[in-house]
């Protein structure tokens, strides 16, 4: 004797008793809440108050007070003023990075594939500065460019600079101060990208007659340019906005934006100095998204 058929349409024993869907669980949104909290107290709160304060009404003093007036001029005004520092800030951010990353990658190479058991050692090494205040070393590389200092002697009995050279209070200085304080920043990346790259890669490259240069070219250096991108941002952006290096080892002729801000903030002028700030940002902005879309590093956004 057969079973009967279910009825059709119906639902069999086994439907009947599937458990029921599983409870979202607030665990997740328990752990994003710390962290949105400080990002909208400490990031949110701040941009929008710098972004309104950079609308006040020009004309008001710390006296008798700012209004929101949506002053956009503000903004008009900031660029035709101030062109020249944005244009040296570029210049000089961008000159520092460069140096960084000539600096840098050979370092982070080093570190990554010759440096055996010493490897910890040297990112000690690396990161060593960032134990001292920014402040103290920048003082240190003043007292060391200093016109009776070792380098600028040396460099006069080299003939490189002349009797009546210097190298503080020039522009070089400023670079070089930038150079040396962000070339950490360069580092690390490059080192966390070359570390991740498989050495059998170059050496494949090697069994299929690549040369050396070859096999970098080939294999090292588009396989290590996540690291390159995210180092020269790390490096770059900071050191545009930079003003204590031009403060300690450069003049009023090599002043960056990031003085001019200070300088505005400082003398009450708040609308002029925070439609300089949000001008400074968004136009780094722009680079940097400019920046990662042709170097074809998009997962870093």
């Amino acid at each position: 004797m057969t079973a009967p058929a279910p009825f059709p349409g119906g639902g069999g024993a086994d439907d009947q008793q599937q458990p029921p869907p599983p409870r979202r669980s607030r665990t997740g949104y328990l752990l994003l809440l710390p962290g949105t909290l400080w990002l909208l107290l400490f990031f949110i709160v701040p941009l929008v108050t710098l972004v309104s304060t950079s609308l006040y009404d020009p004309a008001g003093t710390l006296e008798t007070g700012y209004q929101l007036t949506f002053a956009f001029g503000n903004y008009v005004d900031a660029i035709d003023d101030y062109a020249t520092e944005f244009t040296r800030s570029l210049l000089y951010g961008g000159l520092a990075t460069l140096f960084a990353l000539l600096l840098g990658y050979p370092l982070a190479y080093a570190i990554a594939f010759r440096a055996g058991r010493w490897k910890y050692v040297m990112l000690l090494l690396v990161i060593a500065p960032f134990f001292t205040s920014f402040l103290i070393r920048t003082l240190s590389w003043k007292m060391l460019l200093a016109d009776q200092g070792v380098i600028v002697e040396v460099l006069r009995f080299l003939h490189i600079l002349g009797d009546d050279g210097r190298l503080l209070a020039t522009a070089p200085a400023v670079v070089l101060g930038l150079t040396y304080n962000f070339l950490p920043f360069m580092v690390l990346p490059l080192y966390a990208s070359l570390d991740k790259i498989d050495v059998r890669l170059i050496e494949a490259a090697g069994d299929l007659y690549a040369s050396p240069p070859q096999a970098f070219r080939r294999v090292t250096l588009p396989l290590s340019m996540p690291g390159v991108v995210a180092g020269t941002l790390l490096t770059f952006i900071p050191a545009a906005g930079d003003y204590i290096n031009v403060e300690l080892l450069g003049t009023p002729q090599q002043t960056m934006i990031g003085n001019r801000i200070q300088s505005l903030f400082g003398a009450g002028s708040y609308p002029a100095a925070a439609a300089l700030s949000v001008t400074l940002m968004l136009l780094i902005l722009a680079m940097v998204m400019l920046y990662i879309r042709r170097a074809g590093t998009d997962e870093l956004l």
